[in-house]
């Protein structure tokens, strides 16, 4: 008997295909590795530690731009998001080896890689290679041709990577500066961001499956998180940095200044990603307005009732 393959299966690229694109992605990053350590060499030993990292991380990102634009494929800055903040633990525990607690860096090193790489994973899972790019990419690429490559350096690519470095700077006084005693401060941090990873990772897995078993385009998701959430998803990635946050000030108090970055991070979810997501929807899905009516934006709460 014939097996009939699904569309999904038909238009799934080569085993040979996929090695190469990974293989191009993890070159990518290498390069982008070793141009970020090269500028930690070159820049004088008086610049602080913050600026260097983030001159650094700028050049890294130029690189994975530069081959984003070789390859005409902005998805090679996709998992930058999720390996830039694990580059940057590492790099600002082996500075502070000798000055922080040694289990506050051991634990900020885990939850920061337990979040990273569950993210990254999941990016990857998803992923069809070399031709693919997220959705968003396509429309910018179809809305504005001319100006595609300004916004993708600009708005894709530049400003996440800001925006997750001002996340960052809450693990410099954990990881680098302070010496003080574990204490509650950690623990609603691991609570925090444990907990927030926890939540991407089940709505990740619950949106899999119910696309995977849903032959209606036009069904909205509203099972499990997503029943209480529009974005749950995005929820769990916001309070992941508020987890961060807790960290730097549970080292530092006077690093209080930090919240810079969590705020950043709401403000991008609910300013930019969430209202574009919703658009798409709406276009894609009308009942999605009732949805809308009955679930929350981005707070998981109980649902209004029909």
């Amino acid at each position: 008997m014939t097996k009939v393959l699904s569309l999904e299966e038909v238009n799934r690229p080569s085993f040979s295909k996929m090695f190469l694109a990974f293989s191009l992605i993890i070159f990518a990053y290498a390069v982008g590795f070793v141009a970020a350590w090269g500028l930690v060499k070159l820049l004088p030993a008086t610049m602080h530690i913050l600026w260097i990292t983030l001159i650094a991380d700028i050049g890294a990102t130029l690189v994975i731009f530069i081959i984003s634009v070789i390859f005409n494929n902005v998805s090679f800055y996709d998992p930058y998001w999720s390996v830039q903040p694990i580059a940057i633990a590492i790099y600002w525990m082996i500075l502070g080896i000798n000055t922080a607690n040694i289990i506050r860096q051991i634990v900020v090193l885990s939850v920061v890689s337990f979040w990273g790489i569950r993210l990254t994973l999941n990016w990857a899972r998803g992923w069809k290679g070399l031709k693919h790019e997220d959705w968003r990419y396509v429309k910018y690429r179809k809305d504005n041709p001319k100006l595609f490559w300004i916004i993708a350096f600009t708005g894709l690519e530049m400003m996440p990577t800001l925006v997750v470095y001002l996340g960052c700077l809450a693990m410099y006084p954990a990881l680098v500066l302070s010496n003080a005693g574990f204490n509650y401060l950690d623990a609603i941090g691991i609570t925090i961001a444990v907990g927030a990873t926890l939540i991407e990772f089940f709505a990740d897995e619950q949106m899999k499956i119910f696309c995977k078993m849903n032959d209606n385009p036009e069904r909205v998701m509203d099972l499990g998180l997503w029943s209480v959430s529009r974005h749950p998803n995005y929820f769990g990635e916001v309070s992941f940095w508020w987890g961060v946050f807790f960290f730097g000030i549970g080292a530092a108090h006077e690093w209080w200044w930090t919240i810079a970055g969590p705020v950043a991070m709401v403000l991008l979810f609910l300013f930019i990603s969430i209202p574009l997501m919703e658009k798409r929807h709406l276009n894609k899905r009308p009942s999605y307005v009732d949805y809308k009516k009955r679930v929350s934006v981005f707070i998981p709460w109980f649902p209004r009732n029909k």
